[in-house]
């Protein structure tokens, strides 16, 4: 990625200040690692077995661990180092609760944690055409992430997505390797597990307004094990739950505290015609976390709907 100052009516590119070492990398993620990711950092330099992960995160989304390593040169395998972390960390499970439960003085139980959401983030400057493609599978547990650093401090993060349809367990040979034992447990989810036993209207119902929503600025669809999130710079606007004759719409509020604050920019729909629910329920901490949500059948009205989500969506890029 190439950035450019505009000066009147030229461009001036902006040239870039590469990071020196990988820990200033490491310092600039792990500072802001709810911004870049919407995780909650747990630990730096984590040891487990015969190995240091870098960062230790928690996804409070999909309530999984995810590790962070970064990365300065291209003389490693992703594949390797990745599923060694990731066998890692489904063979010491209760390491890594322990570890969230000291470092954060929360309470943390196993039956909370879903490892099979688990992932390993890799954070370079840059990676080679191998790396590249080593990870060009539908199913690798792994996410490539380039950062770059320009002379005017700012940073831009990339990730490389992979489009394959192709599975890594049919190219694997050994049944006992640590890629097949990896992938018995860890599960990535796309579009085909939520569409693949809907009924024809139903399916009709998603592609209308996935249709729609692609045609909001700077989205994305993130898929988890129970709902799809349609997000705005890595913050949910709104989740679709998938059943057989209808889709489940829910839009987040926010929260509201034992002692009843609420959080910032908790947020109000503005519904003149009354078709959203509010629903809450209450989490750990005795917080209650708020939501709207609405049905999406063959009754609904689809732009109003749409009128509803992108209230969230402007509530966010405002």
């Amino acid at each position: 990625m190439d950035l450019y100052k505009i000066k009147k009516d030229t461009l001036d590119p902006i040239e870039r200040d590469p990071f020196k070492l990988e820990r200033e990398i490491q310092s600039v993620v792990e500072s802001n690692v709810e911004t870049l990711f919407g995780l909650e950092f747990i630990s730096t330099e984590f040891s487990v077995g015969d190995f240091r992960l870098d960062s230790l995160c928690y996804d409070n989304v999909t309530n999984s661990f995810v590790v962070i390593e970064y990365k300065k040169g291209s003389s490693y395998s992703v594949i390797d180092q990745g599923y060694s972390y990731m066998s890692i960390m489904l063979n010491n499970k209760s390491d890594f609760i322990l570890e969230y439960i000291e470092k954060t003085g929360k309470s943390l139980k196993k039956s909370e944690v879903d490892f099979s959401q688990s992932r390993i983030l890799f954070i370079s400057q840059s990676f080679n055409s191998y790396q590249k493609n080593s990870v060009n599978f539908k199913d690798v547990p792994f996410e490539l992430w380039e950062i770059k650093k320009f002379s005017n401090n700012t940073i831009s993060l990339n990730q490389h997505l992979s489009s394959s349809k192709e599975s890594i367990q049919k190219i694997e040979g050994n049944k006992n390797s640590v890629i097949k034992n990896v992938g018995k447990e860890i599960k990535l989810y796309n579009e085909e597990h939520f569409t693949n036993n809907l009924s024809e209207n139903t399916l009709n119902l998603w592609n209308q307004l996935k249709e729609k929503l692609l045609e909001f600025e700077d989205i994305n669809f993130n898929y988890t094990k129970y709902y799809i999130g349609f997000e705005y710079n890595k913050t949910k606007v709104c989740g679709i739950n998938f059943k057989k004759k209808k889709l489940d719409i829910s839009i987040h509020r926010g929260a509201i505290s034992k002692d009843n604050k609420k959080s910032k920019n908790f947020f109000v729909l503005d519904d003149p015609k009354g078709v959203s629910k509010d629903f809450s329920c209450t989490w750990k901490s005795g917080t209650k976390g708020h939501e709207y949500w609405m049905t999406y059948d063959e009754k609904t009205n689809l732009d109003y709907l749409l009128f509803l989500i992108k209230q969230k969506y402007d509530s966010l890029i405002n």
